[in-house]
């Protein structure tokens, strides 16, 4: 920005970097900029549905004095400032495909304005920058043209300010500002360096050369502007005028400015501080060095802060006395300025850490409620153990001693919970949490090996020579599983280096973004086309001759070719393409998908055959890589179905996902599919090896451990704010929040419609009472424990985790660790909550449809 750059050298324009308090998105942050109050972090939700705003800001108060004000950009501004604008042109913010339009909207008008004499405040947001960010990152070859371009618009506005003053119209204000930084790869909304920095210019005050190194906070522009304009200060701005700003100005006025920011800074402080003695507080430390200008204010927070403030107005007072006299010097004005603004730099520090209400009695209940419903579900968890491993009727069968003991993996498995309850409370482990997992993870799987290698010594020792032989072979495969395991884990781990502080660190995707696209385009192809097969293979391996079976893998298999058309046509590395096809396309595949999943999970169970032939390798229906299902179980048509609908989901969960994903990540979605077949099949041959509550924790911490993977973070700046556009051809915020939590929940929403498969192929027999058994215990027999277990893990973390931020709240990070991890935290219960209604849905319907055939026959 060569205009630009020029003003802060010559010194007509004065520069800050302007630190914003996170979360580091829109509007929390035009909002701390018109009224100098740091919002709550839940503001981060409101963005995507911003309300009208209500508090003392500085559009009211300009609108008060009757302001005519015009603003022509994002759209955030309309509604949080309804009724105020005498014109107005507003553009959606959340359509970040478009780079042009959005700023020619805003352009098409300025030259008209500038022409204008009828508006006092003219409002320009442009949104160009942050969706070229977004999509391509701060170094994307759209970057620099879109800087160009705002240079020219700067210097268009700045040159209409010269010839407006020129013709004695009047002195103008230009500031230019940012809402917010951006990472490397241009999102934003958390707390790290290049999200919080951000600019503040000031144009048209007074010449001053001045170092653009000086930081101050973003909150301080709004008693800024108040005073510059003479209207009062919000009243809940905790922000200080800027010291440069008033350097123009006389001595009298500008510690007059000083004094206003002051008495509305030291009622926040009474306010918070009820009592707060400042009109009679002793400071006689002041008076006793009051000669020597300067005094020790070495007390508590409150008395330290009454004591500057004192010091301050002493000092104040005695300029105003001297003022008119010999005796007055610009010492006197100096030490009076300089101690007003240590009244406020404390003040304001000491404010902004407590800005937030916080309502008790609403806290209390939530908490409450949390922890009733982790009683309740723990409860159900428990009797439904006892009820199936300690029950009377189940000791004479001939379990394993295993399934009436604690073993490792069982320790292990609540050991979990415990350490990551414990690793809530470091900011430190909140940050880097993925290594925590990746950590429990791989544990997991070697347990898994070290039990496999002793159950194959156990059958060399045990069994006799005809037994041994098929049993050898059953722990070989599972030994192979356990291996494919952990080398997936271990290329899962290294594809990002995710976290806060070692982002910088190499990893493959680095090391292949650094390689070239080319070398991204073609993994990504061969991992999508082997996705792709993976599922098409299930499905097509069912040998029945159904036309309901024909028309779910016709729907599928076009879904996926569709998808292969896509990343090969339209899908670039650096840019998501925006033209009509790409979208059409797009839309194309998810009415596909969306059909061939609906109709198979509601079709599927009405048409399925009665018959003695079974999804089973033993009666040639399915390829020999699956395992048998074909057990002693009552409706095991059921079972038939749910493996089918199983695949569905996953396959169609698979190809949403190569889609929607960075294309980077498209070989990790391969890795996580390969890691669950590899543990639904180890799971299924394990028989009772391991009991089955602890097979479904295993696959919710596999879940979180491949959310990591995936290079998400406990920061809002790692969201995928593109992806969630592709295929909306226009802005939708339901459609595109659908989209972003994809995206956002790829692995612990794959996991969870995985286990429609692991019902279908775990061998539960042994769990049944064949003579009692009705259809209840038939049905909680299959879905007690995938539902059960990751409500119930999930339910403990996030009641842990809601304790923890309550003790947590006067902490230094709490806004910028501890409140992004509890909204992930929430998030994650939605999830838990979605995927496990989904398998409790699909299981409940597709029994009770199949019971009602078998007691009514039809010919089908």
């Amino acid at each position: 920005m060569p205009y630009t750059q020029s003003l802060l050298a010559s010194g007509s324009a004065i520069g800050y970097h302007a630190k914003a308090a996170p979360p580091t998105v829109t509007m929390p942050r035009l909002k701390a900029m018109v009224s100098g109050a740091i919002g709550g972090f839940l503001d981060v939700a409101f963005n995507f549905n911003t309300q009208a705003m209500t508090d003392d800001n500085l559009l009211g108060q300009f609108f008060k004095i009757g302001w005519k004000m015009v603003m022509l950009g994002d759209e955030t501004w309309l509604k949080l400032f309804p009724g105020l604008f005498k014109r107005h042109d507003g553009v959606s913010s959340f359509y970040v495909k478009d780079t042009v339009q959005v700023d020619q909207n805003v352009s098409r008008h300025l030259g008209d304005e500038l022409s204008k004499d009828d508006w006092d405040l003219l409002i320009l947001h442009y949104l160009g920058l942050d969706h070229v960010g977004h999509i391509g990152g701060r170094n994307s070859a759209l970057m620099a043209p879109k800087m160009k371009e705002m240079d020219e618009v700067v210097k268009l506005i700045h040159s209409s300010i010269n010839q407006s003053q020129g013709n004695g119209q009047g002195r103008t204000l230009l500031m230019i500002v940012s809402d917010h930084g951006m990472t490397e790869n241009g999102n934003h909304g958390g707390s790290t360096y290049e999200e919080t920095d951000t600019l503040a210019l000031f144009i048209g005050l007074r010449n001053h050369v001045f170092d653009y190194a000086s930081v101050i906070n973003q909150i301080d522009i709004a008693p800024t502007l108040a005073l510059l304009f003479g209207v009062p200060i919000p009243k809940n701005n905790v922000g200080v005028l800027i010291r440069e700003a008033f350097d123009s100005l006389k001595e009298d006025k500008h510690l007059r400015a000083l004094e206003l920011n002051s008495w509305q800074l030291l009622r926040l402080l009474q306010a918070q501080l009820s009592g707060l003695p400042c009109r009679n507080f002793p400071c006689d430390a002041f008076y006793d060095h009051q000669s020597s200008g300067s005094t020790d204010c070495n007390h508590e927070t409150e008395d330290m802060l009454c004591c500057l403030y004192i010091e301050a107005t002493t000092l104040y007072t005695s300029w105003k006395s001297k003022r008119g006299f010999e005796s007055a010097s610009t010492k006197d004005y100096s030490s009076a300025a300089a101690a007003y603004y240590k009244f406020l730099k404390s003040a304001s520090e000491w404010l902004s850490r407590r800005s937030t209400d916080k309502p008790v009695k609403l806290l209390a209940l939530g908490l409450a409620t949390m922890f009733v419903s982790t009683v309740i579900l723990s409860s159900l968890m428990f009797c439904r153990l006892r009820e199936i491993y300690h029950g009377g009727k189940q000791q004479s069968l001939n379990l394993n001693d295993s399934m009436n003991g604690w073993s490792l993996d069982e320790t292990f498995i609540l050991s979990v919970i415990l350490i990551l309850v414990s690793s809530m409370t470091s900011s430190s482990m909140v940050e880097e949490e993925q290594y925590i997992w990746y950590f429990l993870i791989s544990t997991f799987y070697l347990l898994l090996l070290r039990k496999t290698a002793q159950s194959l010594c156990a059958v060399r020792f045990q069994s006799s020579f005809f037994t041994q032989n098929g049993q050898s072979r059953e722990g070989y495969f599972r030994m192979c599983f356990v291996f494919l395991l952990l080398t997936s884990g271990r290329v899962l781990r290294g594809w990002h280096q995710g976290g806060v502080n070692w982002t910088s660190l190499p990893d493959i995707s680095k090391w292949l973004e650094q390689a070239g696209s080319q070398h991204v385009k073609s993994l990504q192809l061969i991992s999508a086309f082997l996705v792709i097969s993976i599922g098409l293979f299930a499905l097509f391996s069912i040998e029945s001759k159904g036309k309901c079976f024909q028309m779910v893998r016709l729907s599928f298999l076009i879904s996926g070719l569709l998808v292969l058309l896509h990343i090969t046509k339209y899908q670039d590395y650096t840019f998501s393409s925006t033209n009509y096809g790409a979208t059409l396309l797009v839309q194309i595949i998810y009415a596909i998908l969306g059909v061939a999943t609906i109709g198979t999970v509601v079709a599927l169970p009405w048409v399925i055959p009665f018959s003695t032939s079974k999804i089973c390798p033993t009666d040639n229906t399915i390829s020999p890589l699956f395992l048998s299902i074909h057990e002693k179980f009552p409706l095991v048509e059921l079972r038939d179905s749910l493996y089918v609908i199983g695949w569905a989901y996953v396959l169609c969960w698979c190809l949403l996902q190569l889609l929607l994903q960075q294309p980077i990540n498209t070989t990790p979605i391969l890795l996580l599919l390969l890691q669950i077949l590899a543990g639904t099949l180890y799971f299924a041959r394990s028989g009772t090896h391991h009991k089955e509550w602890v097979e479904i924790a295993a696959f919710y911490y596999l879940g979180m451990a491949g959310h990591f993977a995936l290079g998400n973070t406990n920061t809002l700046a790692t969201i995928d704010v593109a992806g969630a556009f592709i295929g909306i051809s226009s802005h939708s915020t339901l459609l595109s929040g659908i989209l972003m939590f994809i995206i956002t929940y790829a692995s612990p929403m794959f996991i969870l419609l995985s286990l429609v498969i692991y019902i279908s192929m775990k061998n539960m027999a042994h769990l049944v009472i064949p003579e009692k058994a009705g259809p209840g215990d038939h049905l909680m027999m299959m879905l007690g424990f995938s539902c059960l277990v990751p409500l119930v893990i999930n339910s403990i973390l996030l009641t842990s985790y809601t304790v923890v931020l309550l003790l947590m709240q006067n902490h230094l990070f709490v806004w910028s660790v501890f409140s992004p991890k509890y909204l992930y935290v929430c998030a994650t219960a939605v999830c838990t909550y979605i995927g496990v209604f989904i398998v409790a849905t699909t299981g409940f319907y597709a029994y009770f449809v199949l019971d009602m055939r078998k007691q009514k026959p039809y010919s089908c």
